[in-house]
């Protein structure tokens, strides 16, 4: 029996605990931030060192492959829960959104809408549905973007083309449905400070004669997305779409502590959606207090792919099909 609800479910959790664990804090984000940033210098300086033999090719994309996680940066601070400071917040949203090729004025309003209406397929329309409602080719489009350059195959679908259309003043689809008038111009604005940076650091590789400047400032995008797009897309694939509870449209599954760290514990997304003020390091313990009001969460990264690829096989013919989540409060779904 399939329940429909009008209002979004949120478990039941003693008030005072969630008090407690929505508390933010300016230490655990600098120390966040410090040992991230930290990786890719450490990383790019290996990268450089090494750079003309293979060792080079293998830090540049352990370099990449971290520096794309500054999507999960970008996701914390547009939440405001990296930390308790707001400039700290607005700071380091800027600097990572720039980092993921997202154009923050754009991005904010898209993810709030994301939060107010998951995975619809309605209006408002979820701009952040992964492949928007293509179902029968997300496999291979999956597959492109976690090779490194693949996303190059389909650059009109890719955001930075978004963002190239935004800073000649064409209005997208997304721009339309989901940014206020009094701010597009804005959003006008930074696209084209984007482009700006690109044009001048491909002009400095010129210059310099290398490819090390693009490598390291505009094309992680394309070549360093492997391990953070295979963890986002968890996120909500194969599941229930437009419903009204996100353990029926959401993933929750567990990680080992290193790309726990990288992704800024965005694996406990069920929780995340269900409570989104909570600061990412805080995720964990609501967790367990929610836990058995929620479905079984994924062991691991493989076990999620379990059940994700051949619902996603399934929803190439059928696209109503979805994975059929056993919640304890509605056993039959």
């Amino acid at each position: 029996m399939e329940v429909k609800l009008d209002k979004w479910h949120k478990c039941q959790t003693d008030i005072q605990i969630l008090k407690e664990l929505s508390k933010k804090s300016d230490i655990k984000g600098l120390q966040h931030i410090s040992i991230f940033f930290g990786l890719l210098i450490l990383t790019g300086v290996l990268a450089y060192l090494t750079w003309g033999t293979m060792w080079g090719i293998f830090w540049i994309l352990v370099y990449g492959n971290i520096y794309c996680f500054s999507n999960a940066l970008w996701h914390e601070t547009g939440h405001r829960t990296a930390f308790k400071s707001n400039y700290l917040n607005e700071f380091f949203y800027y600097v990572s959104c720039y980092m993921a090729f997202f154009e923050p004025i754009r991005w904010r309003y898209t993810h709030f809408i994301h939060h107010g209406n998951t995975y619809s397929t309605e209006n408002p329309y979820d701009h952040e549905i992964e492949y928007g409602n293509d179902l029968k080719n997300t496999i291979p489009k999956l597959i492109k973007e976690i090779i490194p350059f693949g996303n190059l195959v389909y650059i009109k679908n890719d955001i930075s083309f978004e963002v190239i259309k935004h800073s000649l003043g064409i209005e997208t689809k997304v721009m339309k449905d989901s940014i206020p008038d009094k701010v597009k111009p804005k959003s006008i604005f930074i696209s084209r400070i984007y482009v700006f940076i690109w044009l001048l650091v491909i002009l400095f590789s010129v210059y310099l004669n290398s490819w090390l400047p693009v490598l390291y400032f505009v094309l992680p995008h394309f070549y360093g997305k492997t391990f953070h797009k295979l963890l986002a897309f968890t996120q909500h694939a194969g599941l229930a779409r437009n419903q009204k509870d996100h353990r029926l449209s959401a993933r929750e599954m567990y990680l080992n502590p290193i790309l726990s760290f990288l992704y800024w514990k965005m694996e406990y997304h069920l929780t995340h959606h269900m409570f989104p003020t909570i600061p990412s390091y805080n995720l964990e313990k609501l967790h367990h207090h929610i836990k058995d009001q929620l479905p079984k969460p994924n062991d691991g990264l493989i076990d999620a792919y379990k059940e994700i690829i051949p619902a996603l096989m399934k929803q190439k013919k059928d696209t109503s099909y979805f994975i059929k989540k056993e919640i304890p409060q509605l056993q039959n779904v």
